[in-house]
């Protein structure tokens, strides 16, 4: 059931029509939250440098037909690029004359930098008092940490994220998913759409921040927790769950999967499914906490039965027991192959002048009333630089504008 709502021109309406943001940010985390805002149905406007443009567009990942990464083309659709050097006064005056048609104002520069340039949140309120100025840095805008390189891999090394990754005894390993990077532009986003509604009651714009080193550290929900209840600092547990066994990834016959038997009546199904009513009466296993003191030994009797049929074969007959259990699948399989992922639309591709047709993720956001949709591809370096000026100047000199 729809009940998609249209602008007068038929078109799909979009949650966040009407409003602009100034999008100072590159690499990833500053990218992914414009983007989200974008699909959201956001004017992102995407500031580079009209030498370089945003770093990835050369330097990150694989380029397969022009210049542009598919590191960058990942993370920019929906935006529309101005090149201007901020080091200019030109180029400064033209970025003034858009903050004055602004809502929100996004940077990622090293604290400090925003300041140099005289595009900080005091230059820019001073033009627009309505505007929201966030910033996203490695280690925040205060503190001894402030001036460190803002990457995701140290930001995950200094969180303790590398501390509690891979198995114990093993060499440190961070999670391969970017999660300061991520979490830092999901984070952002959410502060953004939150000081939009406040500035509906209040009138007057704000700034926020967040950072890599922040938002990793707020995800180490159940290794916070541990430390404080035992005193000691986790270890690493390879699939296992901190507070919770049998939840982890077990071998197979011909490979693994995963079994989320967290909770009492969970663990009676699964030893009935595997038809171990042995474990159930066996006093290491006899509650959480045991399990949890020996979580070693209990995946050693679990794997001893699991061994006698396929990933596959398991996966159904646990699930058609009521224990929930999953297959381990590379990319591939679930890009290529799952049929759930295109059910859910988790792909979806845009047509860029260069590229051709390009497939990327697609939002997991599923809005009944104004849908998230992927309007453009991402951009070409400065390929809306007149377009967008002329709005400005048609903006600035129409009636009403002061």
């Amino acid at each position: 059931m729809s009940d998609t709502r249209h602008s007068a021109d038929g078109s799909p309406r979009a949650a966040l029509r009407g409003i602009r943001v100034l999008d100072l940010t590159q690499v990833m985390s500053g990218p992914f939250c414009t983007m989200v805002l974008a699909d959201l149905g956001a004017d992102v406007i995407k500031i580079e440098n009209p030498e370089k443009g945003d770093q990835t567009r050369a330097s990150w990942g694989y380029s397969v037909i022009g210049d542009d990464s598919r590191a960058f083309l990942s993370l920019n659709r929906n935006k529309r690029s101005v090149g201007l050097d901020l080091k200019d006064a030109a180029g400064l005056d033209a970025f003034f004359a858009l903050v004055r048609t602004a809502d929100v104002v996004i940077e990622n520069f090293r604290p400090g930098v925003a300041a140099r340039l005289g595009i900080d949140y005091a230059s820019v309120r001073a033009v627009n008092p309505r505007i929201i100025y966030a910033s996203i840095s490695g280690f925040g805008q205060t503190g001894p940490y402030s001036q460190f390189p803002g990457y995701d891999l140290i930001a995950q090394a200094m969180t303790g994220v590398m501390s509690v990754m891979g198995e114990e005894g093993g060499a440190p390993m961070k999670s391969a998913i970017p999660i300061a990077d991520l979490g830092a532009g999901m984070f952002c986003t959410i502060g953004i759409l939150g000081a939009v509604i406040a500035r509906g009651d209040e009138g007057e714009g704000q700034y926020l921040e967040t950072s890599l080193f922040e938002s990793a550290l707020a995800m180490s929900v159940w290794e916070s927790t541990e430390y404080w209840s035992t005193g000691e600092p986790p270890k690493p547990l390879g699939s296992a769950n901190r507070m919770s066994a049998p939840y982890q990834a077990l071998r197979t016959s011909d490979g693994y999967l995963t079994i989320g038997a967290n909770n009492e009546k969970l663990w009676r199904l699964l030893c009935g499914a595997l038809a171990a009513d042995d474990l159930v009466a066996d006093p290491r296993f006899e509650d959480n906490n045991r399990r949890l003191d020996n979580r070693e030994e209990l995946a050693v009797e679990l794997e001893r039965r699991l061994a006698g049929r396929t990933t596959d074969d398991w996966v159904d007959m646990l699930l058609a027991a009521g224990v929930p259990a999953g297959p381990i699948r590379d990319y591939r399989q679930v890009l290529a192959e799952d049929p759930h992922v295109s059910a859910r639309e988790m792909v979806t591709s845009f047509d860029h002048p260069i590229e051709g047709l390009t497939k990327v993720l697609a939002s997991p956001l599923k809005l009944s009333g104004t849908p998230v949709q992927v309007r453009t591809p991402p951009p070409l370096l400065g390929q809306h630089t007149d377009e967008v000026l002329d709005e400005v100047r048609a903006l600035m000199h129409g009636p009403g504008v002061a």
